[in-house]
């Protein structure tokens, strides 16, 4: 029988019997499976590993303390023998064999009836790899394959394309900082299966390189805004394409919510009827100053840190942060889209308190090849930012983190 590959087929376990002979560490990484199957499991065991033991403390399987007996295989539908008793494992696959019950033998693949395949799941799809022959199998080999395809599935480098009719909507991703690696798995998978994609200037614009042909990218920020604003624009585009039942991604640096207007986004396609799926993403304030060497927050020095938006001034009648509280603090105050309103921001700090020697770091095109890191302090950095070239983006970190870690990028 060896010499022919195995037939491939996968089992509907809910509610049938499955017996499970052994509690030791085979057990323990095959019940998870069995259980997430919703079969009726029975464990025949004198003893079990602790984690196994948990499991039938919680009513997952059925635990008979006593080892194997003739007559334990009787109307199971599946077995999974992993015993380490030679003889009654012999004696167990024996039975099975009687009563035609579909069995798996942990110590000897050669006189089984089923082989275990490496599995992995993504998004409602299971990959399971089996080799084709008894002799010679190598797991290692076989998980490396699953792993492979599954890895491939999660981050869209692996797409297959859905011959069935999608749902339409719209998915808001967090792209991240800027390095492509640092968006979730999750948004990359929904960027390789979308039919647009709107993105912002400080998204992760190398993947939209490894988009389809078919795929149509827009720039948010080159959208004819014709009678209306830009977000007004960008929210129209998002329901008009969604309207044309198409899967559409909102691309965009950062969070979406952290100082992204995805909030905005999201009303306006729930008041269209238009769902919509929010993916975080990594967000600036605390992946660039890492990537940069500097913790926001670190022990003995600052147990706190507060994200501003700086894109108005402090004197600016628009501004909704209390500055003067903010210099009162001792923790790290990161300031985004601040690097041409930086002078006033720190002028307005040292005025309420805060000292100018506070160290002051400027991360430009933080994670991407371009990085670039400038140091100054608060009596310095606005003719620093002058005097460097500072240019956005830039991620400023103030407060004493600055001067904790080693100069340069992490």
């Amino acid at each position: 029988m060896a010499e022919h590959p195995a037939y491939p087929v996968g089992l509907r376990l809910t509610g049938r019997r499955v017996v499970v002979l052994g509690g030791g560490q085979v057990a323990q990484r095959r019940l998870p499976a069995l259980i997430a199957a919703g079969a009726d499991i029975h464990l025949v065991s004198p003893e079990a590993t602790p984690s196994v033991e948990a499991m039938a403390d919680a009513g997952e399987i059925t635990w008979h303390r006593r080892p194997y007996a003739e007559g334990d295989l009787a109307q199971a539908w599946y077995a999974l023998i992993a015993t380490s008793d030679t003889d009654a494992n012999t004696r167990a696959s024996a039975e099975a064999e009687a009563h035609r019950v579909w069995c798996v033998r942990s110590d000897d693949a050669d006189a089984a009836t089923a082989w275990t395949p490496a599995t992995g799941s993504s998004e409602g799809v299971t990959v399971a790899v089996l080799t084709t022959k008894a002799r010679g199998r190598d797991p290692r080999h076989t998980a490396a394959i699953r792993d492979a395809v599954v890895e491939g599935l999660r981050d869209g480098t692996l797409v297959a394309p859905h011959h069935r009719t999608r749902t339409p909507g719209v998915a808001l991703v967090g792209g991240g900082p800027g390095d492509p690696d640092l968006i979730t798995v999750r948004g990359r998978r929904l960027l390789a299966e979308a039919d647009v994609v709107i993105a912002d200037r400080l998204g992760p614009r190398d993947l939209l390189a490894e988009l389809p042909p078919h795929v149509e990218v827009i720039d948010a920020a080159k959208i004819p805004y014709g009678r209306f604003m830009a977000q007004e624009a960008i929210n129209n585009a998002l329901i008009e394409h969604a309207r044309q039942g198409k899967s559409v991604v909102r691309l965009k640096g950062g969070d979406p919510y952290v100082f992204g207007r995805g909030m905005e986004e999201l009303q306006a396609l729930a008041e269209a009827g238009i769902p919509c799926t929010v993916v975080p993403g990594i967000s600036s304030s605390i992946s660039v100053p890492g990537a940069a060497g500097i913790p926001v927050t670190h022990r003995g020095v600052a147990h706190e840190f507060t994200v501003v938006s700086g894109h108005v001034a402090p004197d600016d009648e628009r501004s909704l942060v209390d500055w003067p509280s903010l210099a009162k603090l001792t923790g790290t105050l990161v300031v985004l889209m601040g690097v041409d309103k930086i002078g006033r921001i720190a002028e307005t700090l040292v005025a309420h308190g805060r000292s100018p020697d506070t160290p002051v770091a400027l991360v430009q095109e933080g994670t991407t090849a371009a990085q670039r890191r400038v140091d100054a302090t608060l009596a310095t950095v606005a003719e620093t930012v002058v005097a460097q070239e500072v240019k956005p983006p830039a991620v400023i970190v103030i407060g004493e983190v600055v001067a904790v870690g080693p100069r340069g990028t992490a």
